[in-house]
């Protein structure tokens, strides 16, 4: 079986967050792969895997970056595959400038935007699992009891 999604970071260090991407992914039976490649320090790499991805047919991308945040864009630049960004914690901004950067990509060059760090490469994952959910009825399944099992969780809750 090929992988389904595709998650990129441009720093090894950025596993700590992205990780949980891929976990998330993990519990759906999600086949995903990651990578470490670099918008910058490795481009010509960056578009090789890319191009690899699409003949596999990946249905999306997770890219998560920091600082200039350029990887979710230039992922999008390469491919009309849905790309979804993660803002990545690095500076002293505390990842509001990866932020900014990935939700203000130009027209035309879409990158769904998720919250900043962990919140964010879980619910991106969850994002994608909901954009192949549309038709895959098994995945769509599995969503609902994930959803269903949250609020269950929100419900128990005991502040006694």
């Amino acid at each position: 079986m090929s992988i389904e999604v595709a998650i990129v970071m441009g720093s090894a260090s950025d596993w700590d967050v992205m990780s949980n991407a891929q976990k998330m992914l993990d519990q759906f039976g999600v086949k995903a792969e990651s990578r470490v490649l670099s918008a910058h320090r490795t481009p010509k790499e960056l578009e090789d895997f890319i191009r690899e991805c699409e003949d596999q047919r990946v249905k999306a991308f997770i890219a998560g970056a920091g600082l200039s945040a350029a990887l979710p864009g230039v992922v999008a630049a390469l491919t009309t595959t849905p790309v979804i960004g993660v803002a990545l914690t690095a500076g002293s901004l505390e990842g509001m400038d990866a932020l900014m950067s990935i939700v203000q990509m130009p027209p035309g060059i879409p990158v769904g935007t998720v919250a900043i760090g962990k919140p964010g490469a879980i619910n991106a994952a969850l994002y994608a699992v909901a954009m192949m959910a549309v038709y895959d009825s098994d995945l769509s399944e599995k969503l609902k009891n994930y959803r269903k099992e949250q609020a269950e969780k929100v419900l128990a809750a005991d502040l006694s």
